[in-house]
Parts: structure tokens; sequence; C-alpha cells
């Protein structure tokens, strides 16, 4: 358990690591590529870890003794059979992502992660596979992990996403989609949610070699045949992990430079900044990051945040401390995250004195001015690195925050605590 001391002001400039969405499409893609290729900044955390063990299985020789620089030795789509079952722990996105790629091999393949991912769906993914010719199942039939893969490569052609609740379904298809056996199209029905994770991995894709066509709605992709090529590939700072440094200037009315997230990003999390400048807080570019203002007095917004779900968290914190009500909609997607984020912060914040109200998709925050409402409380983090982290900012403004199993931070940003401790 973590204890965070109140602090009065904030005046820090901070680096945050590399980005965790940006690092495991560029790990799939150096995979899948010929030759070798450099990733420099790459994020070193529990998450990535596992997509490293994983392609390593899968036959990929993965070099990440130099953390800093990570080489990766693609073999052109050449996926071997592994002598064991992929273990994923509740790591979502490369358990999306190594599915389709085990599909590329020839053989069987078992993909299982821990108690909670055998709760994550997955179908959608799995019915668009078996449209490219994919025999995969869900072992217990929940759609779910764990899963096993009869795989002997994508027959390629027409398939269909059912539904684009999750970002990662898609764009573990368009990852894969190159190595089929024929021109690979995709139709997606429904609302793409997250749709900056799609438009990240087809800059990873474009940056790799291929280039995907798309429509203006992002509901119908063409993806030609072809290889990625091995190149040198360097990794924003991780916008998600920024957000906590960001925050802590909105709450506490400081200022906090992030210097490794440049503009204009990759990455829809970045897009938490203005959000915050609309409920307050002055930004602007200093020593080549984003810099945060903290205001006197936050205000209250409403925002549709499909798109920034790894953020919701965050923003809640944010709008415990301002005036008026915060309204964070179409938000239904946090429920198969790492845990039900939706109902966690709700739980949370409210174990703080904070007056929230959940909804089948939105959250609704009825802050008051500078938190005068809020008290200190045990906070439970439902082994999710995002409920640890954004109650950390919480705690530096309010006495008596205890976060337990802080520890739970190691799957996207092992240094957070310590980093955190810096910028005080």
């Amino acid at each position: 358990m973590i204890e965070l001391t109140p602090v009065h002001s904030l005046d820090a400039v901070v680096t945050v690591p590399g980005s965790k969405s940006l690092t495991q499409r560029a790990l799939i893609a150096a995979a899948l590529a010929n030759g070798q290729s450099t990733l420099a900044g790459p994020l070193a955390s529990e998450d990535t870890a596992r997509t490293m063990d994983a392609l390593r299985l899968m036959g990929i020789d993965v070099d990440d003794s130099d953390p800093g620089k990570w080489k990766v030795q693609g073999k052109g789509g050449i996926i071997a059979e592994p002598e064991k079952d992929i273990y994923l722990g509740n790591n979502g996105t490369a358990t999306r992502f190594l599915t389709s790629v085990a599909a590329l091999g020839q053989g069987r393949f078992a993909v299982t992660g821990d108690e909670r991912m055998a709760s994550r769906p997955i179908g959608p993914l799995m019915h668009a596979l078996r449209g490219w010719g994919v025999d995969i199942q869900s072992q217990a039939g929940t759609d779910c992990p764990p899963l096993i893969i009869k795989a002997s490569g994508l027959s390629g052609g027409k398939t269909v996403l059912t539904e684009g609740k999750s970002s990662q379904y898609l764009s573990s298809l368009l990852l894969v989609a190159p190595y089929a056996r024929q021109m690979a199209e995709l139709e997606v029905q429904g609302e793409v949610l997250s749709l900056p994770y799609v438009k990240m991995t087809l800059s990873v894709m474009a940056d790799f070699g291929i280039q995907a066509e798309v429509s203006p709605a992002f509901d119908f992709f063409r993806i030609p045949q072809g290889r990625y090529s091995a190149i040198d590939y360097t990794i924003e700072g991780d916008a998600s992990g920024a957000s906590y440094f960001w925050a802590a200037a909105a709450v506490t009315g400081g200022s906090v430079t992030v210097a490794n997230v440049p503009v204009p990003s990759l990455q829809g999390d970045a897009d938490l900044v203005p959000l915050l400048a609309r409920m307050g807080c002055d930004v602007s570019l200093k020593n080549g990051g984003i810099t945060v203002q903290g205001p006197e007095l936050l205000h209250g917004i409403e925002v549709d945040m499909a798109n920034m779900p790894d953020v919701v968290p965050t923003l809640a914190v944010v709008a415990a401390f301002a005036e008026g009500t915060t309204v964070i909609s179409n938000i239904a997607h946090l429920r198969i995250k790492e845990c039900d984020r939706l109902s966690a912060m709700v739980t949370e914040l409210s174990k703080m004195g904070a007056d929230v109200t959940e909804e089948d998709d939105r959250m609704l925050i009825h802050g008051r001015a500078g938190g005068s409402n809020l008290h200190g409380a045990e906070i439970k983090t439902y082994e999710d690195h995002r409920i640890a982290m954004c109650f950390g900012v919480a705690g530096l403004r309010v006495a008596g925050v205890q976060i337990k199993d802080e520890n739970c931070v190691v799957k996207s940003f092992p240094d957070f605590w310590s980093r955190f401790q810096e910028m005080l």
C-alpha cells in the first residue's frame, strides 16, 4: 500500500516511458518484417515483456538487452509452432494481436491468460478470422480465451468484423492482413470505438512499408499483399502515462511539462490535454513537450470519450476537483478492460466522498471546487494499473488516500511511483 502526501504547488519537467500501444504494434510489425528492425525508446513493462516472450515462442528473435534500443529479427511472416501454450496474463492488446499472428503459422497454437482474461470477449475477432479460413475455437465455448488455433495461414479475400467495440480486434486483423494468400478486404459493422488506435495501427503499417486503403468512414479496408520492411523505428513517449502528470498539474494548480510526448502525436490519449484546457487549465508547448498549468478553479465539462478510454479514469479524478458536473459518455467499452473500469471508478471515487452517478455507458461526476467534499480512503485497484495511477493524482490534493496493491503499475509503467515522487 502507498499513501501520497498532498502538495501545495508543482513546477516540474518530466519524461515518461515509450508508448505501450506503439511498442506492441511495432513489435508485431518488426516480427513480421524481412530482416532486423531496431525499436528506439520502447516501453519495458510486464505487458511488453509478455508480447516479446510470445514472439520468441513463435520463433522470432527479440533482443532487449539494451533497454533503449531493442532489435527484432523478423522472418517475413514465418511463424513457428510453439512448444508450449502462449500465456499473456491480462494483456488484452497482445492477446488480440497475437491471436491473429498465430493464425499465420502452421500447427497448433494455444493462447491463454489469467482469470480476468478468461472473461474478456474476443468473439468478433474469432468470427472475422474464420472468414479468412482460420480454425479457431474458444476452449470454454465462451468466446473468450483460452483459445485453440489450428493454424494454416490466412486465405484472405473478404471478411467481416461484426462490431468495433474494441479497436484491438480491427488492429489485430490489419496487422496480419498483408500476409494472406490473396488480397484481404475487411468490412466493419457498427461504430468503430477508439478510432485513434486504428489510425495508429495504419501509421505503423505505413512506416513499415504497407499502405492500406481505407474508406472515409473507416468501415472498409483493403490491404495489399506484401511484406513489412525492416526499419529503425522511434517510439513516442506514452500519452496515457503522461496523463497522470498533466492531471497532477490540473488538480494542484501547478505546472508540469511532459517533455517527450510530441505535437502532433500518433496517440489519441494526447487529446486529454485540450479537455483539461476546457476545464480551465492553461496549455502551452515548452522544452519540446506539452505543459499544463492548473487554474485556481476547474470547471466541469461534457465529453464523449469513446476514442480515449484509457484516460477516462484520469479525467474522472480531475472532475472530482472541478466545480459543476462532468459528464463522460460513450464509455461502455470500459467494462471489458483490465477490470470494469466504469464501475470501479464510481465505486472508488464514492469512497472518497465524491458524488458520482454510474449509467450503462456514461459517468457523471458532480464535483465541488477543489474537491472540498473529498476525504481520504483506502483505494482498491482491481489489479488495474490505470486505477492505481489515477488515484495517485487524487492523493496529491487529499490527505489519507491509500492505494492498495500499487505495484500493479508494472503492467505499463514499472517506475511510475518513483517518477511521480521525483515530480514532487
